[in-house]
């Protein structure tokens, strides 16, 4: 079987699960081609090779982070321009968040509807806790549990995948209209991302120009940064800043920089959540437990680790 998984990640968090993903895969006695999407983003329709690609492959995998309980615009903008294909194609859906709350579920309501309506035959659906990039900082100590509790249920549903085993999501009550509302969060970014702006800790390294998939930062004729109003809020200029020069507007007191090492720290950090999210990440280890203690796994390796994201 010839696996294509297309994916977007912000800040390398889903960079790591298409990874794993395409191991397990490799693992299991087929191939497997990773794709990112960056390049795709401001583009008015997709490339040759990447249209050929996804009509010749046998599955097709699609990754992204949940953006306030919904796919990032960059994913939409993907489905908008695949074009509508003669035969079904199986195709299986993964994103990943900070936290493990059921609204996270309806992300891909929208992009399911708008791959089905191409005949793009979406069977099975995953989600994965990865830590924040916004809103606070996880520990190293819960980073690299998210990370080893990912590791652990990827071969599992890289099985059901490999099997023919369905599995959606589950959604709430009223979800649509939900993720409909919260779309505002787009325009939002947009606008917030007009705000942002660099500290004189800056050093001109322009990482956050060269990494910017929409090409939203520019410099200026005084080789001053310009942020412009195609921002989707991704946090990868801010997160891998090396000197945490850039202010992120309206958000800017739930900034996260530094990328997460995920190797397994030598001291507890004893980081506190509050109710509600303690119980969602005591329910999302629990059940993650259950099912690696019960289930067979395709994959050598758990703790495999995956390539640098760049």
């Amino acid at each position: 079987m010839n696996v294509l998984i297309c994916y977007f990640s912000g800040t390398g968090n889903t960079h790591r699960v298409a990874q794993r993903f395409a191991e397990c895969f490799v693992a299991a006695g087929h191939q497997a081609e990773m794709l990112r999407l960056d390049e795709t983003a401001t583009e008015k329709s997709l490339p040759d090779n990447l249209l050929q690609k996804i009509q010749q492959c046998d599955l097709l995998g699609i990754g992204y982070p949940v953006y306030a309980f919904n796919a990032p615009p960059i994913l939409l903008h993907f489905a908008k321009k695949l074009p509508k294909i003669t035969q079904k194609k199986h195709t299986f859906l993964f994103n990943t968040s900070g936290e493990p709350l059921k609204l996270n579920n309806i992300s891909s309501l929208k992009l399911s509807g708008m791959l089905r309506r191409r005949r793009f035959d979406v069977t099975n659906e995953y989600h994965y806790c990865m830590p924040y990039n916004i809103l606070f900082r996880h520990s190293d100590e819960m980073a690299h549990k998210m990370w080893q509790t990912a590791c652990n249920l990827i071969p599992l549903d890289t099985a059901q995948i490999v099997n023919g085993e369905k599995h959606l999501l589950k959604r709430v009550f009223a979800g649509g209209a939900l993720a409909w509302a919260m779309r505002c969060e787009q325009w939002g970014g947009r606008l917030n991302g007009r705000m942002y702006r660099v500290s004189k800790e800056c050093i001109n390294c322009y990482k956050c120009v060269n990494d910017c998939p929409t090409h939203n930062i520019t410099v200026n004729k005084k080789g001053k940064l310009h942020f412009g109003g195609k921002c989707l809020m991704c946090m990868r200029c801010a997160h891998l800043c090396p000197k945490n020069a850039i202010k992120i507007g309206l958000f800017n007191k739930w900034k996260v920089n530094g990328a997460y090492s995920f190797d397994e720290p030598t001291t507890k950090s004893g980081q506190r959540y509050n109710k509600m999210l303690t119980k969602a990440y005591d329910r999302y280890f629990e059940e993650a437990q259950r099912r690696t203690s019960s289930l067979r796994q395709v994959g050598d390796n758990p703790n495999t680790k995956p390539t640098a994201f760049n």
